[in-house]
């Protein structure tokens, strides 16, 4: 484990983030020339070190794992630093890291335009209604979600090898005819665009670093905005939450930006992915005894862009211990008196609360504790058309009582 020290509540500035692109010192205002010519310290990774002039600074690489590196880095207090920063230091880049572990009155940064803003600039393509996307370091299936025909997305991948996985990734998932830009060593006497199908057969000598503009085209299926995904989004073995049931689930879970859920008894995991699909700060742990399932809702989380999804595997209400604390809590399986009882010992006020039960025991259970604790008590009670000899007539599926309240 790395340990950090931290600097006292008003250090004096000595730390600059100086946003460098693959054009080194060209384009670099004014500013960002003065702090590197009179810097005592330059830090950087190797291929921004290759890209400096000369200088009279102590030089330092930079090294492989990023957080090796901030220790040498904060040793320095007292020098005067530049750090080179790919770009724009706050838009994925490594400003947000460093200043965890610095004093707000010690840095100053002095951003370049970003990857994204080169990309747009190149292409014409306004930033604004670009959805951009930082898959450097992240699995590139988080695109998912975002693979609506006509939409543009800007994103910053590893290497070309990335760019080849990534383009199999959108024609798997059926937009084939979607338009493919690569986009290397932008801004720099390298710089090379080149267009075409994913489906096509990628140039074998794409060189780091690179970025993907993406026009999404084809006719695959696309995730709706709304809750309730169609149940065949869902690897699952019978045990999940029926689409209307879960839109009606979800609308009462109520989902916030950057808000938790705890999934209890979470099956295929629908509920949870779609909570974390609403948006992407969002947090969500899924308790389910059995191993399998578990592994499928995993696994439906990887397929559906929201990697992030956790699964604990045992028995509530043992499992969650040891758990953060959640916003809201949906109850799909395991429902007993001593999971409620000990959820309201758990829980601080305030947590939404949504159980679903089928059976009649568990029925009276959650008419038990609303009579207790208060809350809104529904029977949801579905039925579809279905042939009846030559005739059609309705098909009732078992109805759901599902309890709402607030800690």
């Amino acid at each position: 484990m790395v340990e950090i020290s931290h600097a006292p509540v008003g250090q004096a500035l000595w730390l600059t983030l100086l946003g460098w692109g693959e054009g080194g010192t060209q384009g670099l205002t004014a500013a960002s020339c003065a702090a590197l010519e009179s810097a005592e310290v330059v830090f950087g990774a190797r291929r921004h070190l290759r890209l400096l002039p000369p200088l009279n600074a102590e030089v330092i690489e930079w090294p492989v794992p990023f957080a090796d590196g901030i220790p040498e880095l904060l040793n320095q207090r007292g020098r005067r630093v530049v750090m080179l920063v790919s770009n724009d230091p706050f838009w994925f880049g490594a400003g947000s890291t460093l200043a965890q572990h610095l004093s707000a009155g010690e840095w100053l940064a002095l951003p370049a335009p970003s990857t994204f803003s080169l990309a747009a600039a190149r292409l014409g393509w306004p930033l604004e209604r670009c959805t951009c996307l930082g898959l450097h370091a992240k699995p590139l299936t988080r695109i998912r979600p975002y693979l609506h025909a006509g939409r543009r997305l800007l994103m910053l991948v590893r290497d070309g090898a990335a760019v080849s996985e990534l383009a199999s990734l959108v024609s798997r998932f059926g937009f084939a005819a979607s338009q493919l830009t690569i986009l290397e060593a932008l801004g720099g006497d390298n710089e090379r665009i080149r267009h075409c199908r994913v489906d096509a057969n990628l140039p074998q000598d794409i060189a780091h670093p690179v970025a993907v503009g993406l026009e999404v085209a084809g006719s695959g299926p696309a995730l709706p905005l709304t809750p309730g995904l169609p149940d065949h989004f869902f690897d699952h073995d019978g045990q999940i939450t029926k689409q209307t049931i879960r839109a009606i689930t979800l609308a009462a879970l109520a989902p916030m930006p950057g808000e938790r859920l705890w999934d209890i008894g979470t099956g295929s995991g629908s509920v949870a992915i779609e909570w974390l699909l609403s948006h992407p700060d969002n947090q969500a742990v899924g308790f389910e005894q059995n191993a399998e399932r578990a592994a499928r809702a995993r696994s439906n989380a990887d397929n559906l862009g929201v990697d992030w999804l956790e699964v604990k595997e045992g028995s509530a209400p043992e499992v969650l211990n040891d758990t953060p604390l959640p916003d809201a809590v949906f109850i799909g399986g395991g429902l007993s008196q001593a999971l409620l009882d000990d959820l309201w010992q758990r829980l601080p006020e305030g947590v939404r609360v949504v159980a679903n039960a089928v059976t009649l025991e568990s029925e009276a259970l959650l008419a038990h504790w609303q009579h207790k604790v208060g809350g809104e008590l529904l029977r949801l009670e579905l039925a579809n058309a279905a042939p009846i000899g030559t005739r059609r007539g309705w098909k009732a599926s078992y109805p759901i009582v599902q309890w709402r309240g607030v800690r």
